[in-house]
């Protein structure tokens, strides 16, 4: 094809298009319209999916380490005293034993982890229930002994944090970083001094250096963190005794084939993210599938709304398909013409489309949001990924030019002489 023969078939295409002002811009908004829905459902709908994922990671481990007690042994001391089979005995008052939820060796576990190469992140942990006593009011909940800096690096404690600082925590004897939620509940504010106790009877008094707000409530209103040497003193335990460990990896996907390999390492329960919040990401997937379902539709239906206006486009101009057949058009020539001027409406179209949905996109990501004063989400979230913008114009493209190179293949093989007397 010469360049003067391409040159004929363009200044055709915009000759049609300019004829009908009004067609064409109908033409443009059906894909303008579908385009614009796509990119502010696909934006909403995958900006709440990605904060709720991140809600559910920002506070759980790739892989956590502890003692698991269902693997606790279970058997009386009185079996090791029996010598003979044939002797019977039998035990009066039986009392569980006495375990100890401490990993053994965990800060030189710790320690050689942090030079394993695919790990970027260790935070050992001494974890108790206690009770929170302030004034008349006593509410039970958990205290987590935490090396602050390596636990902010892992989960960001100081972008949670309400009121105080979290390095107030360093600085502090016996400080204590207390949950939102549970701090309104107590009375209690940043300087004031509450009284932790545990089941077993150890008591120390605290002082709050700040409070921190996930936006989960079983989180704010039962947790606090302190040091682990302040939770050791509280449960009369050695230097050394830790209860878990959290662990971040450079690629949290792997950490489905790591964990097992700690536990085989280190003979301590290793749990990866993904076991741990198994019913959570199941509920992942379904929303997924309805993310994939709903879009999906909406872009049928943008399809089929474009193939109806194209459809129309051409019909509307048989005549003039006619004329161009008469004077030795062939219907390959045909063709072009109506692709070159789907070419155009889909790209202009599609653009548009971007731009409006782009826009409206980004007015309800200003949204504010209020979900009580320890929620952490703020806007309406929205994702604005570039590649669902490149994926709505090569749809809108696309999709215009299929729905212009159909009717126009049809229309290329039509008798001109039946056009000129129909």
């Amino acid at each position: 094809m010469t360049t003067t023969t391409m040159n004929l078939h363009f200044s055709i295409a915009k000759t049609h298009l300019l004829a009908k002002k009004k067609q064409t811009i109908t033409a443009m908004l059906g894909v303008t319209f579908g385009i614009g829905m796509f990119i502010l459902m696909i934006g909403v709908i995958t900006g709440v999916n990605e904060y709720l994922t991140d809600s559910m990671l920002e506070s759980t481990a790739h892989v956590r380490m502890y003692n698991d007690l269902a693997s606790a042994d279970r058997k009386s001391i009185i079996e090791e005293i029996l010598v003979s089979p044939l002797e019977i005995a039998s035990t009066l008052h039986q009392k569980p034993k006495n375990i100890k939820l401490n990993i053994r060796n965990g800060m030189q576990i710790v320690s050689d982890l942090q030079n394993h190469p695919e790990v970027i992140g260790v935070s050992p942990q001494l974890s108790s229930q206690v009770f929170y006593n302030y004034g008349p009011v006593q509410l039970n909940g958990n205290i987590a002994g935490v090396n602050i800096v390596e636990e902010d690096k892992l989960f960001d404690v100081a972008g949670k944090i309400k009121e105080g600082r979290m390095e107030s925590l360093l600085t502090t004897g016996n400080g204590i970083i207390m949950g939102a939620g549970l701090a309104k509940k107590l009375n209690a504010k940043v300087g004031d001094r509450v009284l932790i106790t545990t089941p077993l009877g150890g008591s120390l008094t605290l002082k709050i250096v700040a409070t921190f707000a996930t936006g989960n409530g079983q989180i704010d209103n039962v947790k606090s963190y302190a040091s682990i040497s302040t939770v050791q003193k509280i449960l009369q335990r050695d230097p050394g005794y830790i209860t878990a460990i959290s662990v971040n990896l450079k690629d949290m996907n792997a950490a489905k084939a790591l964990a097992p390999e700690f536990q085989a390492r280190y003979g301590v329960k290793s749990e990866d993210w993904e076991t741990a919040n198994a019913v959570i990401l199941q509920s992942f997937v379904i929303r997924n599938i309805m993310t994939y379902v709903v879009v999906t539709t909406l872009l049928v239906v943008a399809g089929f709304g474009i193939y109806n206006i194209m459809s129309m486009t051409i019909n509307d101009k048989m005549k003039d398909i006619a004329i161009m057949k008469a004077t030795g058009f062939t219907a390959r020539d045909i063709v072009i013409v109506f692709m070159l001027q789907a070419v155009i409406v889909g790209f202009f179209g599609a653009s548009l489309g971007l731009m409006i949905g782009g826009s409206l996109a980004y007015w309800v990501s200003t949204i504010p949001v209020d979900f009580g004063e320890f929620a952490s989400m703020t806007r309406f979230p929205v994702n604005f990924d570039p590649v669902h913008y490149i994926f709505g114009i090569i749809f809108g493209v696309g999709a215009t030019c299929l729905a212009g190179f159909l009717p126009s293949r049809k229309a290329g093989k039509i008798d001109p002489v039946q056009i000129i007397r129909g």
